[in-house]
């Protein structure tokens, strides 16, 4: 009998298993992804919180020279408007990157923070705050909070309102214990706070007032200037209900 083709018990030879493309391909996809993800991380820090650092910087410095030029100006040493002005505007570019902070805000609380700077270093060193600072910040401010929408504008006027004209009544009241610089800061400092929110708005003043006791405490002066701790009550407010 003839052995048929099995039989003998040789092993038959086929093709051999091909190896799919795809499944060394596959390893690599964890690696890739990570990668990626750790790329768009740092482009967002760069982006977000170094590049707005850097600008915020450079802004300071510009902040400096306006205030030497300006009329009855003050000097400021280099170095505290550029790094206070620097983290301002880093600490605003990395809420928004987390998503802490909404974009629209963005806009308004840049300008907010070199109107602090400025205002801030002429308050302290010089103990005014010159109308060249003051009046031209509302109308900007009122500007650079449209993106918030017609609503949120309409609360800001109210609030700019509402808060300068507390602030007027205590004036006209006791004006060796508020200027009228104080005065227009307010006003500037209740539209934000008003579109932000109107029960801060109300709460503003009493938190100034209460920022004001400790520096005077700290300091050991009986007269300390009002707009630093306004401009910190402000500041303060927008970060909890912003």
């Amino acid at each position: 009998m003839r052995a048929g083709p099995g039989a003998s018990g040789c092993p038959q030879t086929g093709p051999a298993p091909r190896i799919r493309p795809q499944a060394v391909g596959a390893s690599s996809t964890p690696h890739r992804s990570t990668t990626d993800a750790r790329s768009v991380l740092l482009l967002d820090l760069l982006g977000g919180v170094f590049g707005p650092g850097v600008l915020g910087a450079l802004a300071g410095r510009g902040v400096r020279a306006v205030l030497a030029r300006m009329h009855r100006g003050v000097r400021v040493v280099p170095g505290p408007c550029e790094v206070a002005l620097g983290c301002g505007w880093a600490a605003i570019g990395t809420a928004a990157v987390v998503g802490a902070l909404p974009p629209v805000w963005v806009p308004a609380l840049a300008g907010l923070a070199v109107l602090a700077v400025a205002a801030t270093a002429t308050d302290v060193l010089a103990g005014r705050l010159p109308d060249r600072l003051t009046l031209p910040a509302l109308p900007v401010g009122m500007a650079l909070l449209v993106p918030l929408g017609p609503v949120a504008v309409a609360q800001a006027l109210g609030g700019a309102v509402l808060l300068g004209g507390v602030h007027a009544a205590v004036h006209l009241a006791a004006p060796a214990a508020l200027g009228a610089g104080d005065v227009k800061l307010a006003a500037v400092l209740g539209a934000p706070v008003g579109a932000g929110s109107p029960v801060a708005l109300v709460l503003l003043p009493v938190l100034a007032a209460g920022v004001l006791l400790v520096g005077a405490a700290a300091s050991r002066r009986r007269r300390v200037p009002f707009g630093p701790a306004l401009l910190l009550a402000a500041a303060v407010e927008l970060v909890v209900i912003v």
